[in-house]
């Protein structure tokens, strides 16, 4: 009897701490915000609170692309904090474009993985990028996503730059426009 005992105390201690490893890790995600895109630029970013180590986010930020023209994306993300083990680490860069089946990827977490972002530096300071060409109209969000590795608060920001694709014609009136202003300049040796 004793031997049960001691097996259901030792059942009933696994579990409890099993549990309170779940509540340690939590979700700390903000609601999908969008990016004020002014131009063609726009910025992004969140912080979070201190208290919150070992939870993880997967933020999103929302945008959209108008227009006949295809548009090529470029973004940027960063944290910084002192040292590797305080503040937050970037784990994921990415892009979602509008799902299949007509939905629409903007906030609702529903879109179609277009790219993927490359780590270029990572400790205590952390620097993801991402590029994606011919975007076509439609709503588009990047979500970055992390842990936050100590108790202190965290911050990321980061940037995007949507540019017009040139279409064939902008090229070939530019070629044209060269050849012009070549011929004009040789007659003028002439």
């Amino acid at each position: 009897m004793k031997n049960a005992k001691s097996l259901i105390a030792a059942v009933a201690l696994a579990t409890a701490s099993l549990g309170s490893s779940a509540v340690m890790a939590a979700d700390v995600s903000s609601p999908a915000q969008n990016i004020d895109v002014v131009g063609t630029s726009g910025f992004f970013g969140d912080a979070f609170a201190a208290g919150t180590a070992g939870s993880t986010f997967s933020d999103q930020f929302n945008f959209t692309v108008s227009g006949t023209t295809p548009t090529n994306f470029d973004a940027i993300v960063s944290s910084i904090s002192r040292t590797a083990s305080t503040g937050l680490d970037i784990t994921a860069l990415s892009l979602y474009g509008p799902a299949t089946g007509g939905g629409t990827g903007g906030g609702t977490g529903g879109g179609t993985l277009i790219a993927s972002g490359t780590s270029l530096q990572s400790g205590a300071i952390d620097v993801w990028t991402l590029t994606s060409d011919n975007l076509a109209a439609g709503n588009y969000y990047v979500q970055v996503s992390g842990t936050l590795v100590s108790a202190t608060s965290g911050a990321f920001g980061g940037a995007v730059n949507l540019a017009p694709v040139p279409e064939p014609e902008t090229y070939g009136m530019l070629l044209a426009g060269l050849g012009l202003v070549g011929f004009m300049a040789r007659r003028r040796k002439v």
